[in-house]
Order: C-alpha cells, then structure tokens, then sequence
C-alpha cells in the first residue's frame, strides 16, 4: 500500500464506528474549531455581508455538512468496513450513499463547515482559510487519495470514477 494507507483490520461495527467518531472528534477540533478561531485572530475583519444572509447560509452549510459528514461516517463503517482514518481505511470501496453522488462527500462535508462558518461569523480570516482548505483539500484529493484508490481497487475504482463526479453532483437524470 502507497502512502501510509492501511486497510482497517476491525471486525465489529461498533468498534469502527467508535474509531471513526473518535477520529472525527479529533479533526473536527483541530481543523473546524481551532484552525478557524487561529484565523479568526489573526485576520479580525468582517465580511461585507448582511446579517440574516450570512447567518442563514452559513448555518444551512454547517448544518448539511455535518449532517452529510455523519452518514459518510456510517457508510465508512458499515459498508466500507474501516474508517476516515488512512491507518485504518475501509477494506471495501465504497460508492453508496453520498458517494453514489460525489467520490468525496466527506471532503466536501468538512468544507461546507468551514465555508459556513466564514459566513456564519461574518469573517475573512475564517474565508481565507476555508479557501486554502478547499485548495489543500483538492490537491490531497487528486495528488494522495486517488491514485492510492486507483492501486488498490484497480478497474472498480477507475469504473467508479467514471461515473461519479469528483465534487458536484451531475445534472442529469
């Protein structure tokens, strides 16, 4: 396996899903709650947004990406057998759920957060970094996460990719 991805070796569902949560706690904390309030600090200026659209928009994205970031966790755990964790990913490809709609609903989940927030607290600070996340985020994805997907499913992955989008679900029917 390239990249430090280690398929999960854990059995029950319930031990994936309390890995998983756990893993989610953590990276919530660090990369949702304290990297926004660091950029908050170090850039203090408001947005020129309104109130109630920022508020509304803001926490339908938090909102949805956390709702989003949840099932993605269930589908990891239940279908996928592993968790979001690399030294612990799932043991089976997984293209249900929110997968069958975008290949990294829980990238996006994540980023909606982030996005929110910036509108929900009115601030740049939390705007550039959810800008540096999304870039961050893309190239991880396309540079780290994909090709390792690519070698160890081979043509199901490639399959997979070809007809489900990266980030935006597809119009059509």
């Amino acid at each position: 396996m390239s990249h430090g991805i280690r398929p999960s070796t854990t059995q029950s569902t319930t031990a994936l899903w309390a890995k998983s949560l756990l893993n989610a706690v953590l990276f919530f904390a660090v990369f949702m709650v304290a990297l926004p309030l660091l950029a908050r600090w170090l850039l203090p200026v408001s947005l020129p947004l309104p109130g109630p659209l920022g508020d509304v928009a803001g926490a339908v994205l938090c909102i949805g990406g956390l709702a989003v970031w949840a099932v993605c966790l269930d589908h990891f755990s239940r279908r996928g057998r592993g968790t979001p964790f690399p030294l612990d990913a799932p043991q089976d490809l997984v293209t249900s759920g929110p997968f069958g709609v975008i290949r990294n609903p829980i990238m996006a989940g994540e980023l909606a957060v982030i996005w929110g927030e910036a509108l929900l607290f009115n601030q740049l600070g939390i705007a550039v970094y959810a800008l540096l996340a999304t870039v961050a985020g893309h190239v991880a994805i396309t540079r780290i996460e994909e090709p390792e997907l690519r070698e160890r499913f081979g043509a199901t992955y490639e399959a997979y990719s070809s007809r489900v989008p990266r980030w935006f679900p597809a119009l059509r029917p």
